[in-house]
């Protein structure tokens, strides 16, 4: 890759949003940045963490629900973090939880994971076209 390919890319990104913010002050425009298909900062912090990347991981492998206790005999950590963690997966509905009986059982939530980053992709590609790369 060109050594300024990522200094261009987010040069594009940051006018673009500085564009989006001076319409949002102004009412004319909502969503985060004011750029339809980027994700609230929240939901992508909710991918910040190595522990809850794996337990997205466990569980896309498991292919199946799963309860606390089941996923948190696959980590060194007590089931109180774990918990945690799913709760925050859960809040940013990257996963679903479904309760039966006295469990609560966690499951990936894909096809709205699909759409928020193909929107954010598309959202990227519209703001910042990719070039065409000349030879040298």
């Amino acid at each position: 890759l060109d050594k300024y390919f990522f200094i261009d890319y987010h040069n594009c990104m940051m006018m673009q949003i500085n564009k989006h913010l001076k319409k949002e002050q102004k009412g004319e425009d909502r969503g985060c940045c004011g750029i339809p298909g980027i994700p609230e900062p929240r939901f992508l912090k909710a991918f910040s963490d190595s522990t809850r990347l794996r337990i997205l991981a466990h569980l896309v492998e498991a292919k199946e629900p799963q309860m606390v206790s089941e996923i948190a005999k696959n980590f060194p950590i007590d089931v109180s973090v774990v918990s945690r963690h799913l709760a925050i997966l859960r809040d940013e509905g990257i996963l679903l939880a479904e309760k039966q009986g006295k469990e609560v059982y966690y499951l990936v939530r894909y096809e709205f994971l699909s759409s928020i980053f193909r929107g954010f992709a598309s959202a990227i590609e519209s703001c910042c076209p990719p070039k065409e790369k000349t030879e040298k």
